[in-house]
């Protein structure tokens, strides 16, 4: 299903019904939304949400979704975070076309507007310190207290105004304040710093500007250049959203912008602050940005997980008001529903057990037809080759099994995946008692895994032929953190999952996989994997995506 049929398949939710409505009584003649991040960080799966819903809900209308980065804070904004953004949401299956914006697009006007303010006796310029405004503010149950400079005249603002932009004064020396209201019971509307003095360059403007407007002051004037109708935003910008909407009724904008919230996506046994995915990088607890334990969106794309299934994913969590954690079994679910219907099955041993077919003879390959994917006979199939030496997985096998345990075990019959019935017949042990190597013998008759007199077998087990067997690393990764709610009970690198990355050094793939392609495949019986960028000829690593077992199916099914 493409991007554009999955959204005209999107179900209603209360932003939709705003936009709807909004088109019926002639407000809105087509929506124009945006997706607004800030170039300081990789995107997440939270990002996922607003990207899905921002696109989604301009495609499904008819409209158009800008991407815009408000790069407003240039302290910490890198050109390396911009290309991976439009490189996150491309992969996500968005095109914004023409409509590449940035906040820095508007600065020469955004500034023409502050010093409207200041003339309208709307603004003006503080010399307190920041420590001084954050103590004036007051609480959300005492009102805030007027700044020494609140009154001062007009004239005198615009001039020390355009002084800050000229560079006269060093940096955090004043501030451009909105004059609003210190008793307002919102926190956000009690004079809110509008710009501030920041002597860096900016990844765009160079050393163009020493003054940059705030993210309130550039966020909601952005969207009514760039002609948004609905600006969507997370919860988080709710109690914001009274300045959003006093900056642009007390600014000549050309066009009126209305702001609404829902809820972010909150993903368990994740972190998803920026800050909390810094500290993982910067302290080497994963790998980088695009460590696949990571939620960012570059991870899960190393990973191997489609961009179908995380669009599919938001789309089942839904639009609400509400806020709630999600748990990310539904995120597996729909990983491993997409993999299922796309990748191609293939045989790979991940612990190695050496087996000996005694009656086979020595030197003699045979090929054997495998299915590329059991369930759709379209999909055709490959040959493998077989041969006296093969390796199955160790875990198939128990010398004293117990009573369901219905593999290897001695003088115990099973089938080999696409191949024969063998019969174990003895075990060879290492000096502490390991099995290191299995004897079986083979019935001939059964070739391709059925029994021509009808009889059966209850285990069936997968293989590799040892003479043929491509050797790999396997990396297998787990969910980062082994408690729902990260640091709930203290700092949330103690709840590191210790198991998050199991690295499996000398695996055993069927030859077919010596040159593999990007697309996830499914080695069977274990799960969908995908070769990582770390791999090379005579190098190979793979990546699992998600396992077989799918939990969030149980879930539902304990639910119904």
């Amino acid at each position: 299903m493409t991007v554009a049929e999955a959204e005209r398949e999107a179900p209603s939710d209360f932003v939709r019904s705003i936009v709807r409505d909004d088109i019926a009584a002639g407000r809105t003649a087509e929506p124009v939304t945006r997706f607004p991040p800030e170039p300081n960080g990789y995107l997440h799966i939270g990002h996922a949400k607003s990207i899905v819903l921002n696109f989604g809900v301009a495609g499904e209308f008819g409209g158009r979704c800008h991407l815009r980065f408000d790069d407003t804070n240039p302290v910490k904004e890198e050109t390396e975070f911009i290309d991976s953004i439009q490189a996150d949401v491309r992969w996500l299956g968005y095109d914004w076309g023409e409509h590449l914006h940035f906040a820095s697009d508007h600065f020469e006007r955004l500034y023409e507007w502050a010093e409207h303010l200041v003339r309208e006796g709307k603004a003006y310029v503080d010399d307190s310190s920041a420590d001084e405004i954050r103590a004036m503010r007051g609480t959300l149950t005492e009102p805030g207290t007027e700044s020494p400079f609140r009154g001062r005249p007009a004239e005198e603002s615009l001039d020390l105004l355009r002084r800050m932009r000229a560079g006269a004064f060093a940096e955090g020396a004043r501030v451009l304040r909105a004059r609003i209201d210190m008793a307002s019971g919102n926190v956000n509307l009690r004079d809110p710093v509008l710009y501030r003095i920041l002597h860096a360059g900016h990844p765009r403007t160079g050393d163009a500007w020493c003054i940059y407007p705030t993210y309130d002051f550039a966020h909601g004037q952005s969207d009514a250049i760039e002609g948004v109708t609905h600006s969507l935003c997370t919860l988080e910008f709710a109690d914001h959203r009274p300045l959003y909407d006093w900056l642009v009724d007390n600014l000549p904008v050309p066009t009126r912008p209305r702001q609404y919230e829902f809820a972010r996506l909150n993903l368990a046994y994740t972190v998803l602050s920026k800050r909390r995915l810094i500290r993982l990088v910067e302290e080497g607890h994963v790998a980088g940005w695009d460590d696949p334990r990571m939620p960012t969106l570059a991870g899960l794309r190393r990973r191997g997980v489609p961009p179908e299934a995380v669009r599919d994913f938001v789309r089942r969590v839904g639009v609400a008001r509400a806020d709630n954690l999600v748990d990310p079994a539904l995120l597996d679910h729909c990983i491993r529903e997409g993999l299922n219907a796309t990748a191609e099955r293939r045989l790979a041993v991940l612990r190695p057990l050496r087996v000996v077919i005694e009656n086979w003879p020595e030197g003699e390959t045979g090929m054997l037809t495998a299915r590329n994917d059991p369930n759709d006979p379209g999909a055709g199939g490959r040959e493998i080759p077989f041969g006296r030496e093969i390796w199955v997985e160790r875990d198939d096998f128990m010398e004293d099994p117990p009573r369901k345990f219905h593999r290897l075990a001695p003088g115990r019959e099973v089938r080999l995946r696409y191949a024969y019935f063998v019969t174990c017949t003895g075990v060879e042990k290492d000096e502490n008692g390991e099995p290191v190597l299995l004897r079986c013998i083979y019935d001939p008759a059964t070739r391709g895994g059925d029994a021509p007199d009808g009889r059966k077998v209850r285990g069936t087990v997968h293989w590799v032929s040892a003479a043929h067997a491509v050797p790999a690393e396997v990396r297998l990764y787990d969910r980062l953190f082994s408690v729902p709610e990260p640091g709930a009970g203290g700092d949330f690198i103690a709840d590191l999952n210790p198991e998050s990355l199991i690295v499996l050094k000398d695996c055993m793939l069927e030859p077919s996989l010596a040159a593999p392609d990007a697309a996830p495949v499914q080695f069977e019986r274990q799960g969908y994997f995908r070769p990582d960028p770390d791999s090379r000829p005579g190098g190979l690593v793979f990546n699992r995506v998600v396992a077989l077992r799918d939990s969030w199916a149980k879930i539902r099914a304990k639910e119904d």
